[in-house]
């Protein structure tokens, strides 16, 4: 349920426990991407903690918009590269 992100090659790693994670973590990288567009913000970032709660893969990822009409829109993901990709979308969702 607790996870670290290596950053040399942003593969989440599992922790044993949530005590290896508190340690792990604050050192762990956590932004994924950042894009302002107007006064929206929009950022993508590493949770740490597994938000599927058990049920599918683990949703490791989250990317918010902060502002504007779409404020509080958030979608999860499992990867690095879906996060990368969720926030692109999410940068042309509010361009459009």
């Amino acid at each position: 349920m607790y996870y670290i992100l290596n950053s040399k090659d942003t593969v989440p790693i599992r922790c044993k426990d949530m005590q290896e994670w508190a340690l792990l973590f604050k050192e762990s990288m956590r932004r994924v991407a950042f894009d302002r567009i107007d006064n929206v913000e929009i950022s993508t970032v590493f949770l740490g903690i597994d938000h599927s709660w058990l049920e599918g893969p683990p949703l490791l990822f989250e990317t918010m918009i902060f502002g504007g009409e779409e404020d509080g829109y958030m979608v999860r993901c499992s990867t690095y590269e879906e996060a990368l990709k969720q926030h692109k979308e999410t940068c042309e969702m509010l361009k459009n």
